[in-house]
């Protein structure tokens, strides 16, 4: 036992040393299992203009997940390990965020942000998904449902942008007036700021994962600053659309900061074949805060539309 417990400890204090010494090949290293646990390996999709990886696993129908401003595909790692199991889960990296490629003169808008999502279905021969969507990747889904319901079976909207109420918190009435938001990372302390901002009880994360996120945020941050203007600029989703006829689940964590809970009820009047769960103790980020919790509710939802 003793010589076991000291194989252990050196184990552990070489993971530690990795974590801090060689941040990258850490991050990698640790994502990679993540992945491997839900089932997930990543692939490439090259697209008109653009190259856009995405994460994929499990069988049956396809459940595409879209991230938010500041995420990429990984957002939705450690959820899907609990929907790999009953569906083909595909999460893609926005143009313009995670390993997908950037062109700064092109249009971040969320209509070309939907069209490419669209491109990417094209490309994997998707005539017809289930959607999801985190922050701005729920605005995306939403939009890309009004523009093409025939694509769209439901809907998964988690603290989704893209609503008058939703935009009505004391963070995006400063980032209004004064062009400062915590998603917007300028220096690596920035990253704990912004994860305080959009989480309640925030999540573990290796040190390595934590310094490589905040350094490829601090890399972006023009391009960023620009991709958060087009998006609160962005027509809002009732001004496009009076209703829309796609089945979805609205899903709020309570403690949200940066989008106002009371978008849920406005998604609702938008979409009026829709159920609203309502997180408590849950902040802006329901599938890493509470990854499995999370999915088991929309586990649930996807069984009683399925009977329904």
């Amino acid at each position: 036992m003793t010589i076991l417990c000291l194989l252990i400890a050196l184990c552990i204090l070489l993971l530690l040393l990795l974590d801090r010494c060689v941040p990258a090949t850490a991050a990698r290293w640790g994502l990679g299992l993540e992945r491997r646990r839900s089932g997930l390996r990543c692939k490439t999709a090259t697209l008109p203009g653009f190259t856009m990886p995405y994460l994929e696993g499990g069988a049956g129908e396809p459940l595409l997940l879209i991230h938010g401003f500041a995420g990429d595909k990984d957002n939705f790692t450690r959820m899907a390990r609990f929907l790999t199991p009953h569906y083909r889960v595909i999460c893609p990296d926005l143009p313009g965020f995670g390993d997908a490629s950037r062109e700064p003169q092109a249009s971040y808008s969320m209509v070309a942000q939907a069209e490419r999502i669209v491109a990417l279905m094209d490309a994997l021969g998707l005539q017809r998904v289930h959607l999801g969507g985190n922050s701005m990747g729920g605005f995306i889904a939403t939009q890309l449902a009004g523009l093409y319901p025939e694509r769209v079976a439901s809907l998964w909207l988690l603290d989704a942008a893209g609503t008058a109420a939703a935009h009505d918190t004391d963070i995006f009435t400063h980032y209004l007036a004064t062009g400062d938001m915590p998603l917007l990372v300028r220096t690596e302390a920035d990253f704990a700021r912004l994860m305080r901002a959009t989480t309640h009880k925030t999540p573990f994360l290796p040190y390595s994962v934590k310094i490589t996120l905040a350094r490829r945020a601090m890399a972006d941050l023009a391009l960023h600053r620009g991709i958060l203007q087009q998006l609160a600029g962005a027509p809002l989703l009732e001004a496009q659309f009076s209703t829309l006829a796609t089945p979805a689940l609205i899903v709020w964590g309570a403690e949200d900061r940066i989008l106002n809970p009371a978008g849920a009820q406005a998604l609702q009047a938008l979409l009026p074949d829709s159920a609203v769960v309502l997180m408590p103790h849950i902040g802006h980020l329901p599938m890493l805060e509470a990854p499995r919790r999370t999915a088991q509710d929309y586990l649930h939802y996807r069984r009683t539309l399925a009977t329904a």
